[in-house]
């Protein structure tokens, strides 16, 4: 895809996926060589390097002066606003901060984008968290009615994008469900399973490993699958369309749990612990990919397996 590529929230996780794939060398990859990227980041905070074509630049969301005046400098061509709060445990305690950052921290980029005249592409991505809990398979026709602070900033945000749609501006939404992967922060579960397998088996942990409700079934992928989708929606996606990133497979958090203690090397205990359960856990989150795997031709490739492997085998690795 030429011209510039605007990646928001590149330090974070999903971020740093997407940067992987967009600096990448394969064949037909719309992050090809190229693009120009500007990656930001929080300010105070110092990035890990993605490559020699990645500009960084410090930018809060939350500063509208400093927003407008970092897209008028870039003018992107396309946007992936991958910044914001992206806790759902913490949502419930930080319900002011995590409004604030998914709501109005979009309404400043896309305010500053359609400010510059410029045509980009954008590329919001929601949750799952936007649909109204259910026992079945959830589609993008399914009510949008949230259970959580996280889902109700979620659709917020999702109206804001969808209203900033323009002669200019192309914005897309995605609709993510869980998603895994290697760098995840340990307040995930399976992160935070993972390291505590890694600390047990290096010693740093007596071999316990502290946990919340396990019987919420997720429908989980593997992030670098999630940033394939994104991609193939800004390239190919209807403007203001949602299109649901998942695996159309539920996974319980007992069952995550076990696969990670198989692989684990030493004999460990589970403990429930009554902080980490949420005020409100639907017991199953299940999406519907159809529209993404008729329409743009995504499906998830990545088995559940192979990331769990990645995951741990990453929390092996890291230094103490």
């Amino acid at each position: 895809m030429p011209g510039t590529v605007l990646v928001t929230g590149a330090a974070g996780f999903v971020g740093g996926h997407l940067l992987d794939m967009l600096t990448s060398e394969l064949p037909g990859n719309p992050g090809n060589p190229a693009a120009e990227i500007v990656a930001w980041h929080r300010p105070g905070h110092t990035p890990t390097p993605r490559g020699p074509r990645v500009t960084w630049v410090p930018v809060d969301l939350l500063d509208r002066p400093s927003v407008g005046k970092a897209i008028a400098g870039t003018r992107p061509d396309v946007v992936y606003h991958c910044g914001g709060a992206a806790h759902v445990g913490h949502a419930w305690s930080r319900t002011e901060a995590t409004l604030d950052t998914n709501v109005r921290g979009t309404h400043h980029l896309l305010d500053a984008l359609s400010h510059t005249g410029a045509t980009a592409r954008v590329l919001i991505p929601s949750s799952s968290l936007v649909y109204r809990p259910a026992n079945e398979a959830l589609n993008e026709g399914h009510e949008l009615v949230p259970a959580n602070p996280y889902g109700l900033s979620k659709l917020a945000q999702e109206l804001i994008a969808v209203h900033s749609t323009s002669a200019h501006l192309s914005v897309m939404v995605a609709r993510a469900f869980t998603h895994i992967g290697p760098r995840q922060n340990p307040d995930f579960a399976a992160s935070s399973f993972a390291r505590q397998i890694a600390d047990i088996e290096a010693g740093r942990q007596p071999a316990e490993i502290r946990v919340g409700n396990l019987e919420a079934r997720r429908d989980l992928t593997d992030v670098r699958d999630t940033v394939r989708a994104y991609l193939a929606i800004v390239e190919r996606g209807v403007p203001g369309r949602p299109y649901n990133v998942c695996s159309g497979q539920a996974t319980s958090i007992d069952d995550l749990l076990q696969k990670l203690l198989k692989r684990a090397r030493v004999p460990i205990r589970v403990t429930v612990d009554p902080t980490r359960l949420r005020p409100s856990d639907a017991p199953l989150v299940l999406g519907d990919f159809t529209r993404m795997r008729h329409e743009l031709g995504w499906a998830p490739r990545i088995a559940l397996d192979h990331t769990l492997d990645d995951i741990l085998e990453y929390w092996r690795a890291r230094p103490t």
